[in-house]
């Protein structure tokens, strides 16, 4: 009988070992993570394993990239999916729908990858004109209805130089064409504002600016982490990419 009675109290304390793991790992907030012009969720498959395997949940959007309302709304459907506090990423245009989405109170933290951050009344396409055009643009045509696209060369050349030629082949194969009216469109909020923020600046960045990114990054009070990479670092330097996820996640309130 004592036997017994123990292994039942040994399941027991078993049974409420796992309840506490269970919610010490619920209130780790979820990552959501917005993608930009030119790409799919599918450009942050080398970072969100790698958040999984630290327990975090992880969703990609995958925006329609045809308004900044409609990203607006898809990213929207995405927070209100998760059961906790998000840490809402964003590369390159996905900083302007985060910055304008991310009010939302579920948001505890902003990641910048590479990425948009405007003030209110700003739009995207507007934030670069104090800065030479970056080379990347040279290699963008629009279609008869308006929406961008990069030319493959454009990809290797320009978007992701520092990625293998066998990936970029198949970014530009996937890339999600952008209505380019989304870059007049203006935020009418700035989550920035009143979220604490996080910045990865791509130093070889040949998209947006690398002067740009640390002016935003200042701009907006951005922890900031430099980095020697193309326009996605989260294709060529995930690791350190998924470093300052993780460091947002870690430090969400």
């Amino acid at each position: 009988m004592k036997i017994r009675s123990n292994l039942v109290l040994a399941s027991i304390a078993l049974a409420f070992a796992a309840t506490g793991a269970f919610a010490q790992s619920a209130a780790k907030p979820s990552v959501v993570i917005v993608h930009g012009a030119f790409a799919d969720g599918s450009d942050w498959a080398k970072v969100i394993p790698l958040l999984q395997a630290k327990g975090v949940n992880v969703v990609a959007v995958q925006n329609p990239l045809t308004s900044l309302e409609d990203d607006v709304a898809a990213t929207k459907r995405a927070l209100d999916l998760q059961p906790g506090t998000v840490v809402l990423v964003g590369h390159s245009w996905g900083g302007v729908v985060i910055t304008q989405v991310g009010d939302d109170p579920k948001v505890s933290s902003l990641v910048y990858v590479a990425a948009l951050a405007p003030d209110v009344g700003q739009s995207g396409g507007e934030l670069g004109k104090a800065y030479p055009p970056a080379p990347g643009f040279a290699h963008i045509s629009a279609d008869s209805a308006g929406y961008l696209r990069m030319t493959p060369d454009g990809i290797a050349q320009h978007f992701a130089q520092d990625v293998p030629a066998k990936t970029t082949a198949v970014m530009a194969a996937t890339q999600g064409p952008v209505n380019g009216k989304a870059f007049e469109q203006k935020v009418t909020t700035a989550a920035w504002k009143n979220k604490p923020s996080w910045y990865v600046v791509s130093s070889k960045d040949h998209m947006i600016q690398p002067e740009q990114q640390v002016a935003m990054a200042k701009t907006i009070g951005a922890k900031v982490t430099t980095l020697q990479a193309s326009h996605v670092p989260q294709q060529s330097q995930p690791a350190k990419v998924a470093a300052v996820i993780l460091d947002a996640v870690n430090n969400a309130k």
